[in-house]
Protein backbone atom coordinates (compact mmCIF):
# COMPACT_ATOMS: atom_id res chain seq x y z
CA UNK A 1 0.00 0.00 0.00
CA UNK A 2 3.00 2.41 1.03
CA UNK A 3 3.84 1.57 -2.81
CA UNK A 4 0.44 2.93 -3.97
CA UNK A 5 0.23 6.27 -1.25
CA UNK A 6 3.66 7.44 -3.23
CA UNK A 7 2.50 6.94 -6.68
CA UNK A 8 -0.92 8.91 -5.18
CA UNK A 9 1.46 11.62 -4.18
CA UNK A 10 3.31 11.32 -7.62
CA UNK A 11 -0.38 11.95 -9.39
CA UNK A 12 -1.53 14.57 -6.80
CA UNK A 13 2.02 16.30 -7.62
CA UNK A 14 1.72 16.80 -11.22
CA UNK A 15 -1.99 17.81 -11.26
CA UNK A 16 -1.87 20.17 -8.94
CA UNK A 17 1.83 21.89 -11.12
CA UNK A 18 -0.17 21.29 -14.14
CA UNK A 19 -3.38 22.69 -12.59
CA UNK A 20 -1.64 25.57 -11.13
CA UNK A 21 -0.05 26.57 -14.66
CA UNK A 22 -3.26 26.05 -16.95
CA UNK A 23 -5.50 28.57 -14.46
CA UNK A 24 -3.09 31.16 -15.77
CA UNK A 25 -4.78 30.65 -19.22
CA UNK A 26 -7.85 32.28 -17.31
CA UNK A 27 -6.15 35.78 -17.67
CA UNK A 28 -4.51 34.92 -20.90
CA UNK A 29 -8.61 34.40 -21.81
CA UNK A 30 -9.22 38.32 -20.57
CA UNK A 31 -6.60 39.44 -22.10
CA UNK A 32 -7.47 38.29 -25.38
CA UNK A 33 -11.22 38.91 -24.78
CA UNK A 34 -10.15 42.92 -23.73
CA UNK A 35 -8.01 43.38 -26.54
CA UNK A 36 -10.65 41.85 -28.98
CA UNK A 37 -13.01 44.08 -27.81
CA UNK A 38 -11.22 47.38 -27.76
CA UNK A 39 -10.02 46.39 -31.45
CA UNK A 40 -13.91 46.08 -32.29
CA UNK A 41 -14.52 49.06 -30.62
CA UNK A 42 -12.14 51.44 -32.26
CA UNK A 43 -11.19 50.05 -35.17
CA UNK A 44 -14.19 48.46 -36.43
CA UNK A 45 -12.63 45.36 -37.08
CA UNK A 46 -12.85 41.99 -35.40
CA UNK A 47 -11.46 38.60 -36.63
CA UNK A 48 -12.64 34.81 -35.70
CA UNK A 49 -9.53 33.81 -34.86
CA UNK A 50 -9.54 35.78 -31.77
CA UNK A 51 -12.97 35.16 -30.86
CA UNK A 52 -11.62 31.15 -31.06
CA UNK A 53 -8.79 31.73 -29.40
CA UNK A 54 -10.86 32.89 -26.51
CA UNK A 55 -12.87 29.81 -26.70
CA UNK A 56 -9.64 27.58 -26.57
CA UNK A 57 -8.31 29.11 -23.29
CA UNK A 58 -11.70 29.06 -21.67
CA UNK A 59 -11.72 25.07 -22.77
CA UNK A 60 -8.32 24.15 -21.99
CA UNK A 61 -9.12 25.68 -18.25
CA UNK A 62 -11.74 23.82 -17.79
CA UNK A 63 -10.94 20.84 -19.31
CA UNK A 64 -7.39 20.46 -17.62
CA UNK A 65 -7.73 21.69 -14.18
CA UNK A 66 -10.88 19.23 -13.75
CA UNK A 67 -8.30 17.28 -11.99
CA UNK A 68 -7.10 20.02 -10.32
CA UNK A 69 -10.49 20.64 -8.77
CA UNK A 70 -10.93 16.71 -8.04
CA UNK A 71 -7.72 17.24 -6.30
CA UNK A 72 -8.35 20.12 -4.36
CA UNK A 73 -11.99 18.44 -3.36
CA UNK A 74 -13.84 21.07 -4.71
CA UNK A 75 -16.23 19.08 -7.05
CA UNK A 76 -19.60 19.77 -7.26
CA UNK A 77 -21.45 17.32 -5.17
CA UNK A 78 -24.96 17.59 -2.70
CA UNK A 79 -22.88 18.79 0.45
CA UNK A 80 -26.30 19.32 1.98
CA UNK A 81 -27.22 15.27 1.97
CA UNK A 82 -23.41 14.18 1.69
CA UNK A 83 -22.62 16.40 5.28
CA UNK A 84 -25.73 14.15 7.04
CA UNK A 85 -24.05 11.24 6.35
CA UNK A 86 -21.16 9.66 9.52
CA UNK A 87 -17.89 9.94 7.95
CA UNK A 88 -17.05 6.56 7.05
CA UNK A 89 -20.37 6.48 5.55
CA UNK A 90 -18.99 9.75 3.16
CA UNK A 91 -15.61 7.78 2.88
CA UNK A 92 -18.00 4.92 1.14
CA UNK A 93 -19.79 7.29 -0.55
CA UNK A 94 -16.86 8.99 -2.39
CA UNK A 95 -14.84 5.66 -2.84
CA UNK A 96 -17.24 3.86 -4.81
CA UNK A 97 -18.42 6.89 -6.19
CA UNK A 98 -14.51 7.06 -7.28
CA UNK A 99 -14.85 3.37 -8.35
CA UNK A 100 -17.83 2.90 -9.94
CA UNK A 101 -18.95 6.40 -11.85
CA UNK A 102 -16.05 8.46 -12.45
CA UNK A 103 -12.95 5.44 -13.78
CA UNK A 104 -16.08 4.29 -15.63
CA UNK A 105 -16.47 7.46 -17.18
CA UNK A 106 -13.12 8.70 -17.73
CA UNK A 107 -12.16 5.27 -19.50
CA UNK A 108 -15.30 6.35 -21.89
CA UNK A 109 -14.71 9.49 -22.64
CA UNK A 110 -10.95 8.71 -23.46
CA UNK A 111 -11.90 6.07 -25.61
CA UNK A 112 -14.50 7.68 -27.30
CA UNK A 113 -12.46 10.78 -27.39
CA UNK A 114 -8.99 9.61 -29.16
CA UNK A 115 -10.62 8.81 -32.62
CA UNK A 116 -12.66 12.09 -32.67
CA UNK A 117 -9.37 13.52 -32.19
CA UNK A 118 -7.72 11.85 -34.63
CA UNK A 119 -10.51 12.34 -37.07
CA UNK A 120 -9.67 15.80 -36.99
CA UNK A 121 -6.16 15.52 -37.21
CA UNK A 122 -6.20 13.45 -40.25
CA UNK A 123 -7.59 16.20 -41.81
CA UNK A 124 -6.43 19.14 -40.69
CA UNK A 125 -9.67 19.82 -39.81
CA UNK A 126 -10.23 24.01 -39.70
CA UNK A 127 -13.06 26.05 -37.97
CA UNK A 128 -15.91 26.47 -40.51
CA UNK A 129 -15.74 29.99 -39.34
CA UNK A 130 -14.08 32.71 -41.76
CA UNK A 131 -10.51 33.42 -40.25
CA UNK A 132 -10.93 30.72 -37.61
CA UNK A 133 -8.51 28.41 -35.91
CA UNK A 134 -7.40 24.84 -36.74
CA UNK A 135 -9.71 22.65 -34.70
CA UNK A 136 -7.57 18.96 -33.54
CA UNK A 137 -5.88 21.16 -30.70
CA UNK A 138 -8.79 21.85 -28.58
CA UNK A 139 -10.45 18.02 -29.31
CA UNK A 140 -6.94 16.60 -28.15
CA UNK A 141 -8.06 18.30 -25.04
CA UNK A 142 -10.53 15.82 -24.42
CA UNK A 143 -8.77 12.68 -23.92
CA UNK A 144 -5.66 14.40 -22.43
CA UNK A 145 -8.33 16.20 -20.03
CA UNK A 146 -9.44 12.95 -19.04
CA UNK A 147 -6.54 10.65 -18.70
CA UNK A 148 -5.77 13.10 -16.36
CA UNK A 149 -8.94 13.17 -14.55
CA UNK A 150 -8.76 9.59 -14.58
CA UNK A 151 -5.48 9.16 -12.79
CA UNK A 152 -6.77 12.00 -10.09
CA UNK A 153 -9.49 9.37 -9.46
CA UNK A 154 -7.17 6.61 -9.40
CA UNK A 155 -5.08 8.78 -6.45
CA UNK A 156 -8.45 9.71 -4.83
CA UNK A 157 -9.57 6.25 -4.83
CA UNK A 158 -5.81 5.21 -3.42
CA UNK A 159 -6.06 7.83 -0.57
CA UNK A 160 -9.43 7.17 0.59
CA UNK A 161 -8.57 3.39 1.10
CA UNK A 162 -5.54 4.62 2.79
CA UNK A 163 -7.67 7.24 5.21
CA UNK A 164 -9.62 4.46 6.01
CA UNK A 165 -7.22 2.03 6.72
CA UNK A 166 -5.95 5.06 8.83
CA UNK A 167 -3.17 4.81 7.12
CA UNK A 168 -2.46 8.57 6.49
CA UNK A 169 -4.90 11.68 7.78
CA UNK A 170 -7.61 12.88 5.60
CA UNK A 171 -6.24 15.12 3.27
CA UNK A 172 -9.55 16.57 3.71
CA UNK A 173 -10.70 17.68 6.35
CA UNK A 174 -8.44 20.49 7.46
CA UNK A 175 -9.69 22.18 4.04
CA UNK A 176 -13.27 23.25 5.64
CA UNK A 177 -14.57 25.48 2.99
CA UNK A 178 -16.97 28.47 3.46
CA UNK A 179 -19.77 27.10 1.80
CA UNK A 180 -19.33 23.79 4.07
CA UNK A 181 -20.03 25.45 7.27
CA UNK A 182 -23.13 27.37 6.01
CA UNK A 183 -24.35 24.05 4.98
CA UNK A 184 -23.41 22.73 8.27
CA UNK A 185 -25.51 25.37 9.56
CA UNK A 186 -28.47 25.19 7.65
CA UNK A 187 -28.63 20.84 8.59
CA UNK A 188 -28.84 21.66 12.42
CA UNK A 189 -31.68 24.07 11.32
CA UNK A 190 -33.38 21.28 9.74
CA UNK A 191 -32.52 18.70 12.58
CA UNK A 192 -33.36 21.35 15.72
CA UNK A 193 -37.08 21.72 13.69
CA UNK A 194 -39.76 20.20 15.67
Amino acid sequence: MNALIKLSRAIDAVNLKLGKWVAWLVLAAVLVSAVNAVVRKVFATSSNSWLELQWYLFSAVFLICASWTLLANEHIRIDIVNNMFPKRVRDWVDLLGHAFFLLPFTIIVVITGWPFFTASIAVNEQSTNAGGLLVWPVKLLIPVAFVLLLFQGISEIIKRIAVMRGMIPDPHVATHHPLEAEVEQIIEMIEKKP
